[in-house]
């Protein structure tokens, strides 16, 4: 079985937000979900650190997220669950618990922060199951950056990868489900990762951000989970004009896993998972390797248990274990080995061993 690099996961917010010990079994950890009711995807979770390990999941990006968004807070009763805080100074903090977190699954063997390229050689060189898993501490959403000058303390604890902004708008720039310019502190906070070496990923960018940051930032960019617009026409997609630049930059593009970003026309609360399996997975991965004419570009950002569990994943994909499955699919469609080894890890691999710093 191969080992495989996880370009997105939101480990810290399913374990604080949603109240769940990820050091459980799988199906020890749904047991208990089910006692609650606050969303649709409690009991049908598919990650915990084991299933990781069942899967040879080997390392992954894992996130901190939170947002400064006081006008979409609710009083509803769903606050267990929020993204969304009063400031930049409350979402700031919140990130830090989420890297306290972290930590903790450090000291307790879990997991291995890796913050330089020889790091990450040395662990993908020596891991085996029953290892940590090695994570590249990202931020989804720049919110808990609270200035320009905080980015220095946040590459100081070891974040290496951010995305500018989530949904909506930020301080930043501009994100999914709303279209305009990056701000002038978002100008300047990409200057300031160009001076730290800070890895932008561009997922999540509205289509005027997002050429503005390719603009604006000659720093590593990547995509941690994005799908192609091609294939599923929505602004959450990246065209095939965005994908191209984005290959012209060397980057690295994580096929995601949420099926609304894999069904056409995918409507929340109504569609059932049954409209899509996870052979879709494989044509937005061959998609990518046919804009590039390589399959140097294309990997996996699974985005698993990302505010959605199975009843929002593609059939076939019922834990993340199950990611295995695309070996066989990809092998089937006419992939050999070592590009089926490309989208499992050595695309991430060498991305990483280029854009992190050397010390």
């Amino acid at each position: 079985m191969r080992r495989l690099f996880d370009g997105h996961l939101d480990l810290a917010w399913n374990a604080l937000s949603w109240d769940r010990d990820l050091t459980l079994e799988l199906d020890a950890l749904n047991a208990i979900d089910r006692a609650m009711t606050d969303h649709p995807a409690r009991g049908r979770a598919t990650t915990t650190l084991p299933e990781m390990v069942r899967g040879r999941i080997a390392a992954c990006q894992a996130t901190l997220l939170s947002r400064a968004r006081p006008q979409a807070r609710t009083l509803s009763g769903q606050s267990r669950l929020s993204l969304d805080f009063v400031n930049q100074e409350a979402a700031s903090a919140i990130a830090r618990g989420q890297l306290y977190y972290y930590e903790l699954l450090e000291r307790g063997g879990h997991m291995r922060r890796i913050q330089t390229a020889p790091e990450l050689e040395s662990h993908w060189r020596s891991w085996s199951p029953g290892q940590p898993i090695g994570y590249i501490l990202a931020m989804e959403g720049a919110d808990p950056i609270v200035d320009v000058a905080h980015a220095q303390d946040w590459w100081n604890l070891g974040l290496r990868s951010v995305n500018l902004v989530h949904y909506g708008a930020n301080r930043y720039a501009v994100g999914t489900g709303s279209d305009g310019p990056i701000s002038a502190d978002g100008v300047a906070l990409l200057k300031e990762f160009e001076r730290l070496g800070m890895i932008l990923d561009a997922t999540h960018l509205s289509d005027t951000s997002f050429f503005q940051a390719l603009d604006v930032f000659s720093g590593p960019v990547l995509a941690s989970h994005n799908n192609c617009r091609a294939l599923v026409d929505d602004g959450r997609q990246f065209s095939d004009e965005q994908i191209k630049l984005l290959i012209d930059r060397g980057a690295v593009i994580g096929t995601a896993l949420d099926a609304w970003m894999l069904a056409p026309g995918w409507v929340r609360g109504r569609t059932t998972r049954e409209v899509v399996d996870i052979e879709a997975v494989a044509d937005h991965i061959d998609h990518v390797c046919q804009l590039a004419g390589n399959s140097r570009h294309a990997a996996i950002g699974s985005d698993l248990d990302g505010g959605f569990g199975t009843e929002q994943t593609p059939t076939g994909l019922d834990r993340i274990s199950d990611l295995g499955r695309l070996d066989a699919i990809l092998t089937r469609r006419g992939y050999p080995s070592e590009a089926v080894d490309a989208v499992f890890h050595v695309n991430w691999l060498r991305f990483f061993a280029s854009a992190l710093p050397d010390r």
